[in-house]
């Protein structure tokens, strides 16, 4: 009867113990974009970089529409982090352009890389220049990603008219296959270079890269501050061997302003000082440094990195203190 109570008790302190264990697990969903780009690699290194250094959080990526969704989704708590790029996370926190006058609650965790537009067309079509998209077939992005976001900009910048060409609004995998297929003459991508899904494509098809013109990148930098002058280097795709002018922007990855300060210095501690990790997982994760993120984040910084970066000895300007 005693080994019988002793048994029950140790059970009933088991699952008690258990149940806290549980209690005090905090789950983090990572919103980062379609399977074709490097958003959704990125963020799993990132999910499995926190479950293991960080105590208590079990972190996950999602697949999501990408960076416009992403702010939406991390405003409304459906997800608490998001990757998103710089002109959308700015326009997000500011209540600007595709979020109509409503600034969303959210900050700055960490710059990822930069984003470089990439405009695909198929050899054989004899496409060269953004110009020539009139009367085409188009895939600008998905709706909500932040391709979408720029492409749009971009084409207002230089405009021409976005009713002026089929806008089919594809993942970055369809707007791929699609070229494959010629149903649609030009494609969008605004990603880190080397994709799978136009490294893909150049294995089987030769492709041009359209370059920006001095005329044309001078009237793009002249409508969005957080846009630069970048160049695509050559050998990136086959058949792609010299340098592409062309425009880029940094990634930002996004946090729910109301996370927990010591929770989000958890996180960013371990995201910094894991990035060799990170790099097996996509090399742009190079560019993910508390350095770059102190000097091109596009919206101020979460208290959690802040101290971390204090910790640091790293300086924070005041346009990134919230």
């Amino acid at each position: 009867m005693k080994r019988t109570t002793m048994i029950l008790s140790i059970l009933f302190l088991a699952l008690v113990f258990t149940g806290v264990a549980i209690a005090k697990t905090t789950f983090i969903s990572i919103g980062t974009g379609g399977t074709g780009g490097i958003y959704y690699p990125y963020g799993g290194g990132v999910a499995e970089i926190w479950s293991k250094n960080v105590k208590g959080v079990k972190a996950v990526a999602e697949v999501t529409g990408a960076s416009v969704e992403n702010v939406k989704l991390a405003h409304k708590g459906e997800t608490v982090i998001g990757e998103v790029m710089g002109d959308v996370a700015f326009a997000g926190y500011n209540g600007l352009s595709k979020f109509k006058g409503k600034k969303h609650n959210i900050l700055s965790m960490a710059i990822m890389y930069p984003n470089l537009l990439q405009v695909v067309a198929l050899k054989k079509s004899g496409i060269t220049n953004i110009d020539q998209i009139t009367g085409k077939n188009v895939s600008t992005g998905s709706p909500g990603s932040g391709t979408n976001f720029m492409a749009e900009a971009v084409l207002n910048a230089l405009e021409i008219p976005l009713t002026s060409f089929k806008d089919s609004r594809l993942s970055f995998t369809e707007t791929a296959n699609a070229l494959r297929d010629n149903i649609i003459q030009i494609g969008v991508w605004s990603v880190g270079p080397g994709t799978s899904s136009i490294l893909d494509l150049s294995t089987t098809h030769d492709i041009n890269i359209l370059p920006f013109t001095p005329e044309q990148t001078k009237k793009i930098l002249a409508s969005k501050d957080t846009y630069a002058s970048v160049e695509l280097a050559g050998g990136i795709y086959r058949g792609v061997d010299k340098a592409v002018p062309t425009i880029g922007v940094w990634n930002v990855m996004i946090c729910q302003k109301s996370l927990d300060t010591d929770l989000v210095y958890k996180l960013a501690k371990a995201l910094f000082e894991n990035n060799e990790y990170l790099m097996k997982i996509h090399p742009s994760a190079a560019y993910t440094t508390p350095e770059n993120t102190v000097k091109y984040s596009s919206i101020p910084l979460h208290p959690g990195t802040i101290k971390y970066l204090k910790e640091k000895g790293i300086d924070v300007p005041a346009r990134l203190i919230p």
